[in-house]
């Protein structure tokens, strides 16, 4: 099935207040299920924002607590669900974006590999160790995570990997919005996959989020791009067309890692 429906849910996270942040979740899984998507995206940490003194409180394990939740909603509503969350596991706290899938439950989950001190994650979250590609319907799927995105090493091997598509859930910050559009497109032009970010908005703590979820095609081309308020948007996406773009310009083939 290379055709895919991907609804972006770009949302005003709250921070510190999981329990309206997934009453808004219910809500835009709700309409996306109801546009016919096969897959949602919602923001990095959409359930806690970035009120992260509070992590060890609302963290739940993967199997247990609001992942559970996700989980039984993305098999009533039969819609992959992808965003970041709160996962407790062991002594540790991680950023981590499972993979909810109607039929299988989770079958995957990446945790952020690249901290980002501006917001303190450090001190609060533990640092994942290992990418992520999982098959879906349509294709090998490989997800990253806000800071992520300023790492090529990382986007690179999804390419390697054969990925047709990258889902990154952020919390971006308006100050660097330019960054955001440019990075996103750069992934997109240099590894030729589909990029979905996925941009939080709203305010915390003196910084603005402003939005401008996208998806990327794999030539660098935007999609569909949202503005700088709370909102969803559904696109329907080929990813044939990957092994396309990848045929017809085959920069993949000419690199040279053992020179570099």
């Amino acid at each position: 099935m290379p055709e895919v429906t991907v609804s972006i849910a770009q949302m005003n996270v709250r921070d510190g207040d999981p329990r309206k942040n997934w009453a808004t979740v219910q809500e835009l899984v709700a309409e996306a299920a109801r546009r016919g998507s096969d897959m949602i995206v919602l923001p990095e940490l959409w359930d806690n924002g970035f009120a992260l003194e509070k992590s060890k409180e609302f963290a739940s394990t993967l199997s247990g607590g609001l992942f559970a939740q996700v989980a039984t909603l993305a098999r009533s509503a039969k819609i992959v669900i992808l965003g970041s969350m709160l996962e407790k596991r062991g002594v540790g706290v991680y950023n981590c974006c499972a993979v909810f899938t109607p039929v299988s439950g989770v079958t995957g989950a990446y945790r952020k590999i690249h901290l980002f001190e501006g917001m303190n994650e450090g001190q609060y979250l533990s640092p994942g160790e290992a990418p992520l590609t999982t098959d879906l319907a349509w294709g090998p799927t490989s997800i990253a995570i806000c800071y992520d995105l300023r790492f090529p090493e990382l986007l690179r091997r999804y390419a390697v990997d054969n990925s047709k598509m990258v889902v990154i859930p952020a919390q971006w910050p308006a100050t660097r919005i330019n960054h955001w559009r440019t990075l996103l497109q750069a992934r997109a032009i240099e590894n030729q996959y589909f990029v979905i970010g996925c941009n939080r908005v709203g305010e915390y703590n003196g910084s603005t989020f402003s939005g401008h979820s996208m998806i990327v095609d794999p030539t660098g081309n935007i999609v569909a791009e949202l503005g700088d308020t709370e909102n969803i948007m559904t696109v329907k996406i080929n990813t044939d067309i990957v092994d396309q773009v990848r045929a017809g310009f085959p920069v993949l083939q000419d690199r040279r890692p053992s020179a570099y």
